[in-house]
């Protein structure tokens, strides 16, 4: 059989390196263009195949059902198995594999609920059927490895070695990196020990790679983009919107901008470079906003300059304020004339007088 049926889907990190757009709210559920990222994910295995998904949760794990219900309206049917005490990747996988009702010999994609990426799930799938492996990773190739794990593969794109997060430049010995999604024979899974912490990356992949287990890489250079911090959170988003990024999610058509349908936008207001406005939210006059995410209910007052920024749901930003490169937690407030740049994170909640902050002189 050459289409995995079944998925698991890892969505339990707390998202730390996200705060604070992940105060209230999980990682996977943070708005891009104009939906929670979890349901990309989702639209994306559902276009190739998959009917059943078991998300494995453990942060905020309460907001996931309300939203998704049993997956009916995505076309799946969708389980949700919530962590007491955190497992780890791999025992995470371990944790849910009673849902499965997978064959032992039948593949299951299991997926990291931060990744953003155009792989080919069934050629993953295909390639893994094709090979008799008993793991498939996708792998991706990126010009600094270091943040990653190397994943070496011989000629026949069999894995090698698994080799964690390089230091020196001899250690990097492969620009492939484990992108975060696999394809397990179902009985392998079986073999992650229960009831304890495991990682996939760290323990299980090298474990079975001692052990004799086939495990085969396949490197796809689509677009790939791993979501762990704001900066990238709000690329991914925009890439999404301008088309750059695939799923069958957006809700609109791809372009320059994405508007939700309450959203009330000023006539002279300039919205590029992927910008989403979110429900109920406002954009006064002469806004110029690039490459930004606006969430639900915030207000952007006229002539504020925003890119590459992150406005948390219920913020405030006031007239003429610049933002680059900025995160605005959910409900705070920053007054007119301030100018925050560079990675700047203004908390939930929080209030900046006009004119307070700047990274200039005020001529």
């Amino acid at each position: 059989m050459t289409e995995a049926r079944e998925a698991i889907l890892l969505v339990g990190g707390k998202g730390t390196r996200l705060r604070p757009l992940t105060v209230h709210t999980p990682k996977p559920m943070v708005p891009a263009a104009g939906v929670p990222f979890l349901t990309h994910q989702l639209a994306r295995a559902r276009a190739a195949g998959v009917e059943h998904i078991v998300l494995a949760t453990s942060y905020l794990a309460e907001v996931f059902e309300p939203y998704f219900g049993d997956g009916s309206s995505l076309g799946l049917s969708i389980e949700y198995v919530t962590e007491r005490e955190p497992l780890g990747t791999g025992g995470a996988i371990r944790n849910v594999a009673s849902r499965l009702a997978s064959g032992p010999d039948e593949p299951v994609l299991i997926f990291n609920g931060d990744i953003l990426t155009g792989l080919d799930i069934r050629a993953l799938v295909a390639s893994h059927a094709t090979s008799g492996a008993d793991v498939s990773l996708h792998l991706a190739r990126v010009e600094d490895p270091r943040a990653f794990g190397l994943v070496p593969t011989d000629d026949s794109g069999r894995v090698t070695a698994f080799l964690e997060k390089p230091q020196t430049p001899e250690e990097i010995v492969t620009d492939q990196v484990n992108a975060g999604a696999y394809i397990f024979r179902r009985s392998v899974i079986d073999t992650i020990p229960a009831g304890r912490p495991v990682s996939v990356e760290r323990e299980t992949f090298p474990g079975l790679l001692a052990s004799g287990a086939h495990l085969q890489g396949m490197v796809d250079s689509t677009y790939w983009l791993d979501l762990g911090t704001p900066q990238a959170f709000v690329r991914g988003s925009a890439d999404l919107v301008l088309g750059r990024a695939p799923s069958p999610a957006v809700p609109g058509r791809c372009g320059d901008r994405l508007v939700l349908p309450t959203a009330s936008v000023a006539a002279d207001a300039k919205l590029t470079g992927g910008t989403v406005i979110g429900e109920g939210a406002l954009i006064g006059e002469g806004a110029r906003i690039t490459g930004s995410t606006v969430l639900a209910g915030a207000v952007v007052e006229p002539g504020a300059v925003i890119s590459d920024s992150l406005i948390g749901a219920g913020a405030r930003i006031g007239s003429r304020t610049v933002l680059a490169g900025a995160v605005i937690g959910d409900g705070a407030q920053v007054g007119a004339d301030n100018e925050l740049r560079d990675g700047v994170r203004v908390w939930c909640g929080a209030v900046l007088p006009d004119a307070s902050v700047r990274f200039s002189s005020d001529q």
